[in-house]
């Protein structure tokens, strides 16, 4: 039987078409995001070629060009001879390629624009390198010589492999992870022993800053504050001999390097965090380093002003944030959420008080972020500093942006939203659950703790899962309470009280926005942008995976009071 287009729409079947049209391009346009974000920020990690080639530069002059090509664009060749650039072409647009070129203490700029057609004899030596360096960026050019002190012991020829070649490559390698192992432990005794010396010898003043401002400054006890710190510095003295020492031994070996136009450079290997060639690297080598850079991104502390290195200690402030943040706001939300429901008389104080909290939800975040700014850190971490620390004044201990004050700015920003959901979930459970509860002789309390908020408990998650979902993606109110471009230190660590509330520290979102729009080398920190965009995703997606699975069993292991 056919049905006529009347019948069909007045049926309501368009309506459900639409809709699951909507959905799903909604659905293909998030995952077209994603892959976007996904390709641009993880091939970052692969080894790309590098190429050396004679490029007939602005002044008619050939030159020589090594360097990684990284995109290419059509541009009108009008517009590139407004600018002053002589073009070998009639065509009306020029082909135009990014090479990134390194070396920036030799050319002031790790990027150039060149004209593809203006490339000549390009090609791929497999003895071109790449150095990663803690400072100046990359460097792209051949090895010449490695020297222990003044002393040559390895030597490069040409710009091709031979045997030679390959083992003086070995021979840098080893001496390049030899370097690594003086500097790794270069660092553990800055950041963990000199550190803890350190924290050590501040406890001990502010110890005896307490005691002169308590009258309690007896002789015998400022000797035993003494005795503790003498013992301190001389531990510090041994430190510092011992880096002395490594500093020596991580300064011994040179690498001599030739860069493209020629000029040599000589580059300690202390200063070298890898050296590859990607030229000569086959497939699996090229998998290996994809995944040792991977790890290094999600593991390492950030260099080179955040453009190169690793984003742990943003992952590891981003997730403790969110943590502290729940343990906030979730018994905060409830119990709001339970008196409103339970306990208050739903007259017009409550309805306004429930409108109030509605709107809560839509004020801006910066809002809250000037509120923490001004309550939590000037108002009350103030106070706290006057009460508790006054041994440490004028510097502030609470009295200033920290993980604390964002995690309760966060928290208040979020608790409409848990109120809500908890809110709607308690209306949600009849009123016969509650009135068999107290048939049986429970009083209200066991049937709220024993029997509604069980029941309820998905409804709480739901909540959770909503708060966190926006606070970790949050970064206006952070700017102002307590996140930072760089955190030296993590905020747990090995030193009394070993979780350090007060400390400031990275967070995902906010290195999204400084990466991206604050770096002075834009090009060189975009891919890195996509990046940590997609590890935000990740993140926030496994915070609510788990928070979901949460719900997924309270509300199996309650359903049958449902029934």
């Amino acid at each position: 039987m056919r049905i006529s287009w009347k019948q069909w729409s007045q049926s309501g079947a368009p309506w459900v078409w639409i809709n699951a049209g909507a959905v799903a391009i909604s659905l293909i346009m998030v995952l077209g995001l994603l892959g976007v974000i996904a390709v641009r920020g993880l091939g970052h990690f692969w080894p790309a070629a590098v190429m050396q080639a004679d490029y007939l530069n602005e002044a008619g002059q050939l030159e020589s060009l090594i360097g990684e090509p990284v995109s290419t664009e059509l541009v009108p060749a009008a517009r590139l001879r407004d600018a002053g650039v002589p073009l070998n072409t009639d065509k009306s647009e020029v082909s135009r390629t990014l090479l990134k070129t390194g070396n920036r203490d030799l050319f002031g700029g790790d990027f150039r624009w060149v004209i593809s057609d203006h490339l000549q004899q390009v090609r791929y030596p497999s003895l071109l390198m790449t150095l990663e360096r803690r400072e100046w960026g990359n460097f792209y050019g051949v090895p010449r010589q490695l020297l222990e002190g003044d002393k040559p012991v390895a030597s490069f020829t040409g710009t091709d492999s031979n045997p030679q070649n390959e083992q003086s490559w070995q021979l840098l390698q080893q001496h390049i992870e030899r370097s690594l192992a003086i500097h790794h432990e270069i660092v553990q005794i800055e950041k963990v022993e000199i550190g803890a010396i350190n924290a050590q010898i501040e406890r001990l003043r502010l110890q005896q800053r307490s005691l002169q401002l308590q009258g309690e400054a007896s002789p015998a006890a400022l000797a035993e504050i003494d005795v503790e710190r003498d013992q301190a510095q001389r531990a510090y003295q041994q430190l510092q001999d011992k880096l002395t020492r490594l500093y020596q031994q991580a300064n011994r070996d040179t690498l001599v390097v030739e860069a493209a136009n020629g000029k040599q450079l000589n580059i300690a290997l202390d200063k070298i965090v890898r050296a590859y060639r990607p030229n000569a690297m086959h497939l699996g080598q090229k998998i290996s380093f994809y995944a040792s850079k991977l790890w290094e991104f999600l593991s390492a502390e950030p260099r080179e002003a955040n453009t190169e290195g690793g984003i742990y200690p943003a992952i590891f402030g981003t997730v403790m944030m969110v943590i502290l943040m729940t343990l906030f706001v979730t018994p905060c939300g409830v119990i709001a959420a339970v008196y409103m429901r339970e306990y208050a008389r739903q007259g017009l104080l409550t309805r306004i008080l429930r409108i109030a909290v509605n709107n809560l939800a839509g004020v801006p975040s910066i809002v809250y972020g000037v509120f923490g700014l001004g309550f939590f850190v000037y108002f009350l971490g103030g106070s706290i500093d006057q009460l508790f620390f006054r041994a440490a004044l004028p510097s502030p201990t609470f009295g200033t942006p920290g993980l604390l004050w964002a995690s309760l700015t966060l928290a208040l920003l979020t608790l409409p939203v848990v109120i809500v959901a908890t809110e709607e979930g308690l209306s949600r459970i009849p009123r016969s659950v509650r009135e068999g509860s107290l048939a049986l002789g429970a009083t209200k309390w066991e049937t709220l703790w024993r029997v509604v908020l069980p029941m309820a408990s998905p409804a709480m998650m739901t909540g959770v899962i909503l708060a966190v979902a926006r606070a970790a993606g949050e970064v206006a109110p952070l700017m102002l309470v307590g996140v930072v471009k760089l955190a030296p230190s993590l905020p747990v660590d090995g030193n009394f009280p070993y979780v350090h509330l007060d400390q400031k520290f990275m967070h995902l979102g906010f290195h999204i926005y400084d990466v991206g729009f604050q770096s002075p080398n834009v090009e060189a920190a975009r891919p890195l942008v996509y990046a940590t965009a997609l590890l935000l995703v990740i993140v926030i997606a496994l915070l609510n995976f788990a928070a979901v699975s949460i719900r997924n069993h309270l509300r199996e292991k309650y359903r049958a009071l449902e029934i």
